[in-house]
């Protein structure tokens, strides 16, 4: 499972790194409204929502599925812009400006994405003008509540209304927190910016996707970006550009925009706590299989406390030295167990520091 972005064609002036208001409010909402899928914004979380008001708590709660569970592209309104080369605002303001540039299907689109889980990397017929796409619409918003049926109808009823309130509250936002927060970690992510794009000139872009995370590829010959997510998704930038932005607040998550006609774009965390090379969703899938089938279960109990051989480990089992070897086979392939020689003797031990961490990954790799 993977996004790949076709970038054939793609020239490097047509390919920038640069920090995004918007997205870093949206991101900064996100771990406001999921701080478990944040533990180390935990006490700035904490110390945010004690000091929100409560009409500002009640409003953010209206809309929260926007930035909840995902990340909505209207957190990215420059994608969205024709000609697929705009690129994102140096203030808050100017993105909220670019958010009036978009047609009101494009909004809509944006939106919905996630709310009604509406096509997104394929062209599809908008709500706003077919009868059959605004029922299912709202079918799909009863599931997630009576709120989300009452925004969608607004939406569908009125978006230019939705979009006026939706800058509203992003206004709000900034000046009850957001604006502090930003003046912190602006310059974290333009000195990223800029590093990124010192990379981008002097290594080309291979290397500088490799400096973003290690779960982004490039294969040069196929003009093709990889980004290794637990998603299946591609896109292509055609004669668009390819935008990369930093933020301070988004780590684990890695987000890809391939939304059908809009600017490809990759949200990359400029701190990352976990692994320098993270697990890949092949890794983790052979992993979680591995420890799946209860021989090997038990075959873990013994090679944890100690090495042993595939004799030792037959006759502890009551099983045959080819049955164990075949087990064996598929934890070392996983990467779960390590194996010595000793003589004439093949030793083999459950690698614990990888165990120790697949819990962490799994988190990191879903979240992604």
């Amino acid at each position: 499972m993977s996004v790949s972005i076709d970038i054939t064609g793609l020239t490097p002036e047509r390919i920038h790194v640069v920090p995004s208001p918007l997205s870093e409010l949206g991101t900064a909402l996100h771990a406001l409204s999921e701080p478990a899928h944040h533990p180390g914004l935990q006490g700035w979380a904490t110390a945010v929502s004690a000091r929100l008001s409560p009409c500002l708590a009640d409003r953010m709660c209206e809309a929260d599925f926007l930035w909840r569970t995902t990340f909505s592209d209207v957190f990215a309104p420059f994608a969205g812009i024709p000609g697929r080369t705009t690129l994102p605002g140096a203030t808050l303001a100017e993105e909220l400006d670019l958010l009036d540039k978009l047609t009101d299907e494009q909004f809509v689109d944006a939106a919905l994405e996630f709310t009604c889980q509406l096509s997104y990397d394929q062209r599809s017929t908008n709500p706003l003008h077919d009868p059959k796409m605004r029922r299912h619409a709202l079918e799909l918003a009863a599931a997630r509540g009576d709120h989300q049926v009452r925004f969608t109808k607004r939406l569908l009823d009125d978006p230019p209304v939705v979009r006026a309130w939706f800058r509203q509250l992003m206004e709000d936002c900034n000046e009850a927190f957001f604006a502090d927060t930003w003046s912190r970690v602006s310059q974290q992510l333009a000195a990223d910016a800029r590093h990124k794009t010192e990379l981008l000139r002097r290594m080309g872009l291979k290397e500088a996707l490799k400096a973003i995370s290690g779960a982004v590829s490039l294969d040069e010959e196929a003009r093709r970006i990889t980004v290794d997510k637990m998603a299946v998704g591609h896109h292509v930038t055609g004669d668009g550009g390819l935008v990369l932005v930093p933020t301070s607040l988004g780590w684990p998550h890695l987000m890809v925009l391939h939304r059908y006609g809009w600017q490809s774009s990759i949200t990359y965390p400029v701190n990352t706590p976990g692994l320098a090379a993270p697990a890949s969703v092949e890794q983790l899938t052979r992993r979680m299989a591995a420890l799946s089938h209860p021989v090997r279960m038990r075959l873990c109990r013994h090679l944890a406390r100690g090495s042993y051989t595939t004799g030792e480990l037959a006759d502890a089992h009551g099983m045959t030295a080819p049955e164990i070897s075949r087990h064996l086979s598929v934890l070392k392939k996983a990467e779960l167990i390590t194996t010595r020689r000793r003589g004439r003797y093949v030793q083999h031990q459950l690698d614990l520091s990888v165990v120790s961490r697949l819990g962490s990954e799994f988190i990191e790799g879903v979240l992604r």
